[in-house]
């Protein structure tokens, strides 16, 4: 199933898109009575297989009587997950951080009288090298679930950062809680998936990373967290580790990856977050940037007015404006 949250007629409203993703069942609408797993995305999650039974049927019943159909070009799509209960952004793809960080590099050694110099010296003293902890174990952040903004929705950079940069990233959704979750029984407790574009103000990043918190305010923003198109159930993606990323902005490709290149799966990010924690049904987990799905990897940033538009495979396409405040 691809489901979706979407508001129509002045109501929020939980669908399922169908006939190649140009209609929308109303799924409460469709069922004979009201079923409160069909209230949301939320309560679906957490009502478990029979929810997932219940929403299967009131597909099938709508694409029967017709009624409950809509056209998705005459909704808007909200972020699926509204308000998740929980986000965790993970760091799962060498080759980003490897880019990022040599990138990272040249651009400080750029301002040296010898860039040439300076640039062998901070790779012999392993300066912006990828931290030994990250081989150990998956690390991660969280995000705010505050700053969750759905599909083709605007997101405006803050008024403290000039530099905003797009990161693509596909995330998995707990849907059966947890505690202690061994690896090898952690894809179980996965719902479905979806992508995430976790916007970047990099210059705000790079003045609060050293304080060794995380990203802070380069991370946290209203409309920040752009999530969706849909969710997909995990029945439908038997193999996440199979999925071509890419990235475009105003419709030129900037970055291509595939999920095949995480170093930590989602089992290992599970695994790992569930340790002495219970996940509840609804947490997001994060990939991370896929390598080449950042604008700090290529030296190119975004401009107002910009149209980013990530595209994972079996999901489809997160799109997003970004403009600044003054416009």
């Amino acid at each position: 199933m691809r489901l979706v949250t979407f508001r129509h007629d002045g109501q929020e409203r939980l669908g399922a898109l169908v006939a190649g993703d140009t209609q929308i069942a109303d799924l409460q609408q469709a069922s004979t009575r009201r079923e409160p797993a069909l209230d949301s995305m939320q309560a679906l999650i957490a009502a478990g297989k029979p929810g997932l039974e219940q929403a299967k049927v009131a597909i099938e019943a709508a694409q029967r009587s017709r009624t409950a159909l809509v056209s998705a070009d005459s909704v808007r799509l909200l972020a699926p997950l509204p308000v998740p209960p929980q986000m965790r952004d993970f760091l799962c793809f060498e080759k980003h951080l490897i880019q990022a960080f040599g990138q990272a590099r040249r651009v400080r050694a750029a301002t040296s009288p010898d860039p040439e110099a300076a640039l062998r010296e901070m790779e012999a003293k392993g300066v912006l090298a990828v931290p030994e902890i990250w081989y150990r174990r998956p690390i991660f952040y969280k995000p705010s679930r505050f700053a969750v903004s759905g599909p083709d929705q605007d997101v405006v950079w803050p008024r403290y950062s000039k530099i905003m940069d797009y990161e693509l990233e596909f995330c998995c959704v707990i849907g059966a809680p947890g505690r202690d979750i061994p690896r090898a029984s952690a894809r179980s407790h996965i719902f479905g998936y979806t992508i995430f574009n976790d916007f970047s103000a990099r210059d705000e990043q790079v003045i609060e990373m050293p304080g060794q918190l995380g990203p802070g305010k380069g991370k946290d923003f209203d409309n920040s967290n752009p999530l969706g198109p849909c969710i997909v159930t995990a029945d439908e993606i038997p193999d996440p580790y199979a999925l071509t990323m890419a990235v475009r902005v105003n419709g030129e490709e900037r970055g291509r990856g595939n999920s095949s290149e995480m170093h930590w799966k989602f089992e290992d990010c599970i695994a790992h977050v569930s340790r002495d924690e219970t996940l509840h049904p609804g947490e997001i987990l994060c990939s991370g940037t896929v390598g080449n799905g950042s604008g700090l990897e290529i030296g190119r940033f975004l401009n107002s007015g910009d149209v980013v538009e990530l595209e994972v495979e079996k999901i489809g396409v997160l799109r997003n404006r970004v403009l600044r405040p003054d416009r």
